[in-house]
């Protein structure tokens, strides 16, 4: 079949004629194969729209014309003119072989004549035929295609297709190459041909040769795997870190057991849905920045429920923690019901920006989606805004003043009731960013928090109470150990041995893995 696309490639200019069409769409298999060869390789541009319709089945014919047929309106092949159609005319018939000898040859055309996407589209063409069918033959397309520029996605395509063709030469040495060139590429995508050619292979030196490169296909395999898996369960634990993160405040620095911090995320998601549908429907040009501006509105969002949280209820429990997990576990219940009320009670989908869909692909097949790449970025971001807003600003002088010793604090002169709200609303608003961050890796819906709230205070309580770092090296510590053990006993075999993990933990340590220091504690 590839010889077909190679005679397309060298053949002399040969202008198409009625003749030629008819024998392309009508007669036996053989004539027509003969004819798309020769079509192929005339460099005619309406040979080459001939061969495209027919690929696409939109080619009829009678017993002296062929048409093109586009929509309602049909071309005459020949000249490309509007031709009226005939009642008689017939469908031009394809066969699995047909469409072989057509995929190629036209894969070949678009190889030399299109632009780089068009370029590697044919290479990646080219190549399914080479291991589907890997007969050398084709090799004089894939050397002539390869000593000219190409684009170098399109060459490494190319060049697995031409050792794939080598493989099946009778020449032993062409085969040791190929073996060799296939081990160097260390491609997944070629393992099944290898381990189908060591089977057949007859030359011990060539076995030898397939073997070795089939080892390193698998250690390059399992190199990806163990570093999908870490990347996976980083990526997990950023998830974790942003949603435990406004709960270290709200929970480790205020003491206050929230059981909305689950709902708050959810208040954030459903905010980054709504400023997406503000730009669908009005700012459809700028619909690649909404999320520049659904990131305030989700912080503004969760901050103001948090706030008002605060101020109504939270205010009269500081120091009962049992009346505060009672207390906002029935607000919780109010807000998902208020959700389900305003947008019902089935799941909403956010689109990514164009910027954010597919990824980055490294060792052959290992996926790093940009998604995931940017809420990681996202959550380091947020974790540094954090740290130096409590290390470094007037508000988390007072915040840190207030949770240490509120007394003196008062005595001060520091309001510490107005501390106590603006503390609660940051962690609230960390929770809507966490919640505009998870609306970007699923969808979004009123029970979209019930799945981190436990993992969260989790979080917090193995990473010590109050420190944002423990909180850090819980979440990634968790989300790793999740997704390694995940991947050999299940998901469910996962979480529990993680939660048994956690308990034997704070049985041991109590305080979490940094423990709080200075004379309250020790007092």
């Amino acid at each position: 079949m590839l010889l077909a696309a190679w005679c397309a490639l060298a053949g002399p200019a040969h202008a198409l004629t009625a003749a030629d069409a008819l024998a392309v769409a009508r007669g036996d298999t053989d004539d027509r194969i003969a004819a798309i060869t020769r079509l192929a390789g005339s460099g005619d541009e309406r040979a080459a729209a001939l061969l495209r319709a027919l690929a696409a089945e939109s080619l009829k014919s009678t017993e002296t014309q062929v048409f093109i047929v586009e929509g309602e309106t049909a071309l005459d092949a020949t000249s490309g003119q509007p031709a009226t159609l005939p009642d008689m005319a017939e469908d031009a018939m394809l066969n699995n072989r047909l469409r072989g000898v057509l995929d190629t040859a036209l894969a070949g055309i678009e190889l030399f004549s299109a632009g780089p996407d068009r370029q590697r589209e044919a290479a990646r063409s080219l190549q399914r035929n080479a291991f589907n069918d890997p007969d050398p033959e084709g090799l004089p397309l894939i050397e002539k295609a390869l000593a000219i520029e190409l684009d170098p996605q399109a060459r490494q395509s190319l060049e697995l297709a031409q050792a794939a063709m080598q493989l099946a030469s009778e020449d032993e040495a062409q085969r040791l190459a190929a073996a060799l060139k296939l081990g160097e590429a260390r491609q997944p995508i070629v393992r099944p041909l290898i381990e189908e050619r060591l089977k057949n292979e007859a030359s011990a030196q060539v076995k030898a040769a397939l073997a070795t490169s089939l080892a390193a296909i698998d250690r390059r395999v399992a190199l990806a795997s163990g570093l999908g898996q870490a990347f996976t369960g980083i990526s997990l634990g950023s998830i974790l870190l942003l949603a435990a993160l406004g709960l270290a405040i709200t929970y480790g620095l205020m003491g206050v057991i929230n059981m909305a911090h689950g709902e708050l995320i959810m208040i954030g998601a459903y905010a980054t849905w709504l400023v997406q549908g503000v730009f669908r429907q009005y700012l459809p040009d700028w619909f690649d920045f909404y999320l520049l501006f659904a990131l305030p509105a989700a912080f503004a969002a969760s901050a103001l429920v948090g706030a008002v949280m605060e101020r109504t209820v939270i205010r009269f429990l500081y120091g009962r923690p049992l009346e505060t997990l009672l207390a906002t576990w029935g607000i919780s219940l109010v807000l998902m019901q208020m959700v389900r009320s305003l947008f019902g009670a089935q799941n909403v989908a956010v689109e990514n920006p164009s910027w954010m869909s597919g990824g980055v692909t490294l060792l052959g097949s290992l996926n790093l989606p940009w998604n995931r790449l940017v809420i990681l970025a996202f959550a380091a971001a947020v974790l540094i805004g954090v740290s130096l807003l409590i290390a470094r600003t007037r508000l988390g002088l007072f915040v840190r003043g207030v949770t240490q010793n509120r007394p003196i604090a008062a005595c001060m002169g520091v309001n510490t009731a107005r501390i106590d709200t603006w503390a609660f609303a940051l962690g609230s608003g960390i929770a809507g960013l966490a919640g505009c961050a998870l609306s970007q890796i699923g969808n979004v819906g009123p029970d979209l928090g019930q799945a981190y709230i436990v993992d969260s205070f989790m979080v917090v309580v193995l990473g010590g109470v109050g420190q944002l770092m423990g909180t850090v090296y819980a979440a990634l510590g968790l989300g790793l150990l999740n997704k390694f053990i995940e991947g050999w006993a299940g998901a469910v075999l996962a979480k529990i041995a993680v939660l048994v993990f956690i308990i034997v933990f704070i049985q041991k340590r109590p305080q979490g893995i940094f423990a709080l220091k200075g004379r309250s504690v020790e007092a």
